[in-house]
């Protein structure tokens, strides 16, 4: 997997994280540095352990389905693309919590690293992924995009929360599709 893929990935993933701090620092009446790096460490650190947990599952399983794994991770990142878009088109109302409460940030910290869960099972079927990489990425640039997410927020209110769902949502369904383009044709 190339690097440049390895950060529109994280990028894409972080998406969910990025709304639901956008979110959070529109709750907030002032953001402090503490703040921001808590947010960000919760996804971050979700973000990153999600997809290295998938990898496992993806690796202990390959060898059950090596004949169509390329099929299996252009539906999971289809799937979770279609999913960020579909919420993106969403009238519904969320309530705004800015509590940083453990209970409330783990739950949220899971909530939005499903996706990331799906994408490190195709990475454990998927050729050339250095996991290693993978994680760190996924986990440095969730913490830093839901560290400016709050910030973002704060300052302009829920304006973007559905266009970052939108753009992570269609990125991955492109690099699902890009997946499947190389393994069907050889690119």
């Amino acid at each position: 997997m190339e690097v440049y893929e390895l950060i529109i990935t994280a990028v894409a993933l972080s998406m969910d994280a990025f709304a639901v701090a956008i979110c959070k620092g529109l709750a907030m009446q002032q953001v402090k540095i503490k703040e921001m790096a808590i947010v960000g460490l919760w996804f971050g650190g979700f973000q990153a352990l999600m997809p290295l947990i998938g990898y496992f599952l993806g690796h202990a399983f390959q060898s059950y389905i090596e004949a169509f794994d390329h099929w299996v991770a252009f539906v999971l990142l289809a799937l979770i693309g279609a999913m960020m878009i579909k919420e993106s088109f969403s009238k519904d109302e969320e309530k705004h919590d800015c509590s940083l409460a453990f209970k409330i940030m783990l739950i949220m910290a899971i909530a939005t690293s499903i996706d990331a869960l799906a994408v490190g099972i195709s990475y454990g079927i998927l050729p050339n992924v250095d996991i290693g990489v993978a994680v760190s990425s996924i986990g440095l640039i969730t913490f830093v995009l839901c560290m400016l997410g709050v910030k973002i927020g704060n300052i302009f209110g829920a304006k973007y929360k559905s266009k970052a769902e939108l753009a992570g949502g269609i990125v991955l369904i492109l690099i699902g599709v890009k997946i499947l383009i190389e393994h069907l044709f050889g690119g």
